[in-house]
């Protein structure tokens, strides 16, 4: 018997992936059964199995699928030779990246204690990956001369902890637009790492 039109993987996959993302940010993945998600999609509870082994699996895909985009995307971004455009370009990068997916972002930080081992460590080698670009531009910098920082690992991490936090609170239509948001924040992270104006 031939799939019904529209049920091809390539169709359905996402689709899957989609209401996974959905319902994992609304009702957090403890709370979200396969059926509820096949149920978002419009398949039968059995027919996700076609597509997924299982919810830990899909959580995992979720996770990898941002940090995989998040390690390509960068790297175009971020200026040779010259820290302080550097830090400027990461911070504009990390903003608008994240303000892109803001339930993605939430489900990775959020449901991160949900990973079974493998995929756990799995995730924070590659979060370590991304990390790491920034520290190196820190690093760079304080050898440079253009910043005064006393421990480039600590910095990084209040740096991305403080950019990743925009998605907590910023709206759509309200007083600042990203553009806004990413000056005053490229501006706090000079300042952080003690740079001349």
């Amino acid at each position: 018997m031939a799939r019904k039109q529209g049920s091809h993987s390539d169709i359905t996959g996402p689709r899957i992936h989609a209401a996974a993302l959905k319902l994992f940010a609304e009702h957090g993945f403890a709370a979200v059964s396969m059926r509820q998600i096949a149920a978002e999609v419009g398949v039968q509870a059995g027919a996700i199995y076609n597509y997924v082994p299982h919810k830990q699996a899909l959580l995992a895909n979720l996770m990898r699928g941002h940090m995989d985009g998040l390690l390509a995307d960068i790297e175009p971004h971020l200026p040779e030779g010259d820290p302080m455009a550097a830090l400027d370009a990461f911070v504009r990068f990390h903003i608008g990246y994240h303000l892109d997916r803001v339930d993605l972002v939430f489900i990775s930080y959020m449901e991160l204690r949900a990973l079974e081992p493998e995929n756990f460590d799995l995730i924070t080698r590659l979060r370590g990956d991304y990390e790491k670009r920034l520290e190196r531009i820190l690093i760079d910098g304080t050898r440079d001369g253009v910043f005064d920082i006393a421990d480039p690992k600590i910095t990084t991490l209040a740096l991305i902890a403080m950019l990743t936090g925009v998605t907590n609170w910023y709206r759509e239509g309200g007083r600042l637009d990203q553009g806004d948001i990413a000056d005053h924040y490229a501006a706090m992270a000079r300042r952080m790492v003690c740079a001349a104006p």
